[in-house]
C-alpha cells in the first residue's frame, strides 16, 4: 500500500480507503470482515458518514482494539430522527448524534471532524455564518476530541469556500471523469465555452470550476479524500457509462489519485472481496490503471441526474427508502425483462414507490439533480406497486 500526506495536517493516508456506506444493513460479521481486510491491506482511512444506530455500534465493535490504527473520518450534521437519515445544522442536534458517533464507535476522538454534506450556498452559509456551530467544532478541535476539521460536499463552489475560510483542513469530494468532464449546467453555459479550448484544459479538459477547486486545494494544503470513484457503479457498466465504455475499478481509481491534492480514494464495498480487488490496484501496471483511451473520445458527457444511492435525499415523509427504489428501478432498466430477484427485491420493501406524496423536498435534497418524483412513478409502471 502507498500513503500519502493528508494536505498539511500531519497525518499520512493509505492512497485507497474505506467508505463504509455500502455497510449499513449488513450483518456484524459482514462488517467485521471488511474491516479485517481493509486493515490487513493496509488501508488506514475509513468514512462513517451514516448515522443508522446499529452500523455505527457494530463498525465500533469491529474495530475495538484496533482504533489506533485507523484514521477515522466523522461527521457533524448526520442525524437520525424516526427511523430515517437525515442532514441537521441544529446545534443541539449535532451535538447528540456526534457524541452517539463516539460512544457507539467506542472512541474519545475522531481523527478528521467532517461538517456533513455542504453542497448548496444555503447550506454553506449555515455552516460558515452560524457562530455556534463553527466554535462548537473549533472548541472540539482545540481539546483534541477532532483532530483535523473537514467538509463533505459533491459542489467546487462550497468546496472553494471551505477552502477559502482558512478553517477547513480536510474536504472529502466527488470525483470521476464524468463528473469533471462537463460544466454542472452546460446546457445553460454552453456560449460560455468554446470546446476546443475546453479539451485542451491543463487538466485534461474538466470543468474549469472544479480545476480551480482542485488547484486551491494543492496551492493550500488541502487534503483531499474522494467519494463516488466509480459514480456508484454506472461507471463500470457500457450500458450506464455515460461515456459508452466500461471503466475497471482500477481506471477510476487511478482518475482520482491523479487529480490536484488528492490524497485517498475512499472505496464503498459490500463485501471483504470487494475491499481485496479495490487493494489490488497497488499491483497493476500503468497499463492497466490507464484511463486515456476511453475519456479522449469526447468532451461532453454527465452523470448529472444518474442517482447515486447515497440517501441524501432522505428524509422521505413516507419513510421511501428512495435509493433502493432507483436502485431496483436502474436494474430493472438494464434488462428486456425485469429478472424476477430485482422484482422480489423491490415488492419486499417496507414501503414503495407507490407511496410517493409527489412533495419534492427529496428533489431539494439531492446533490446530484435527480428527478426522484418522475423515478417513483416509472418504478410504480416497472414493479406495479
Amino acid at each position: 500500500m502507498n500513503y500519502r500526506e493528508l494536505g498539511n495536517t500531519g497525518m499520512k493516508v493509505s492512497e485507497i480507503g474505506l467508505g463504509c456506506e455500502h455497510l449499513e444493513n449488513q450483518n456484524y460479521e459482514v462488517i467485521e470482515s471488511v474491516i479485517d481486510a481493509a486493515l490487513a491491506g493496509g488501508i488506514n482511512i475509513m468514512d462513517v458518514f451514516m448515522s443508522q444506530p446499529q452500523v455505527r455500534t457494530d463498525i465500533g465493535k469491529a474495530l475495538e482494539g484496533r482504533r489506533e490504527q485507523v484514521i477515522l473520518q466523522g461527521h457533524i450534521g448526520s442525524r437520525w430522527k424516526d427511523g430515517q437519515y437525515g442532514r441537521s445544522r441544529e446545534l443541539g442536534e449535532c451535538k447528540f448524534f456526534f457524541e452517539d458517533f463516539l460512544t457507539r464507535m467506542r472512541t474519545d476522538y475522531v481523527d478528521i471532524g467532517m461538517f456533513h454534506c455542504v453542497d448548496t450556498k444555503a447550506d454553506s452559509d449555515k455552516i460558515f455564518d452560524n457562530a455556534p456551530l463553527i466554535n462548537y467544532a473549533l472548541s472540539l478541535k482545540k481539546q483534541g476530541i477532532i483532530k483535523a476539521l473537514g467538509i463533505s460536499t459533491h459542489d467546487p463552489v462550497c468546496g472553494l469556500r471551505a477552502v477559502n475560510s482558512g478553517i477547513i483542513d480536510v474536504i472529502m469530494f466527488s470525483i470521476n471523469p464524468a463528473y469533471d468532464l462537463l460544466p454542472e449546467n452546460l446546457e445553460n453555459t454552453r456560449q460560455l465555452f468554446d470546446l476546443e479550448t475546453y479539451r485542451k484544459n491543463t487538466l485534461n479538459g474538466i470543468n474549469p470550476v472544479r480545476e480551480e477547486f482542485y488547484r486551491a486545494c494543492e496551492t493550500k494544503g488541502i487534503g483531499l479524500t474522494v467519494m463516488k470513484s466509480m459514480g456508484a457503479g454506472a461507471l463500470l457498466n457500457a450500458k450506464s457509462s455515460p461515456f459508452g465504455i466500461a471503466l475497471t475499478p482500477a481506471q477510476c481509481i487511478h482518475y482520482s489519485l491523479t487529480r490536484p491534492a488528492v490524497s485517498s480514494v475512499l472505496v464503498g464495498v459490500h463485501n471483504a472481496q470487494e475491499i481485496k480487488e479495490a487493494i489490488g490496484y497497488e499491483e497493476m501496471t500503468e497499463e492497466e490503471k490507464d484511463y486515456s483511451a476511453v475519456l479522449t473520445a469526447k468532451p461532453a458527457f454527465s452523470l448529472r441526474g444518474k442517482c447515486m444511492y447515497c440517501n441524501h435525499c432522505l428524509p422521505c415523509p413516507s419513510h421511501i427508502d428512495i435509493a433502493q427504489v432507483n436502485k431496483y428501478l436502474d436494474l430493472a432498466k438494464m434488462n428486456e425483462d425485469v429478472p424476477p430477484t430485482v422484482k422480489e427485491h423491490y415488492t419486499a420493501l417496507e414501503h414503495t414507490a407507490s407511496e410517493c406524496i409527489g412533495c419534492h423536498s427529496c428533489e431539494r435534497n439531492c446533490p446530484f439533480g435527480v428527478a426522484v418524483t418522475e423515478n417513483m412513478k416509472q418504478a410504480v409502471a416497472v414493479f406495479g406497486k
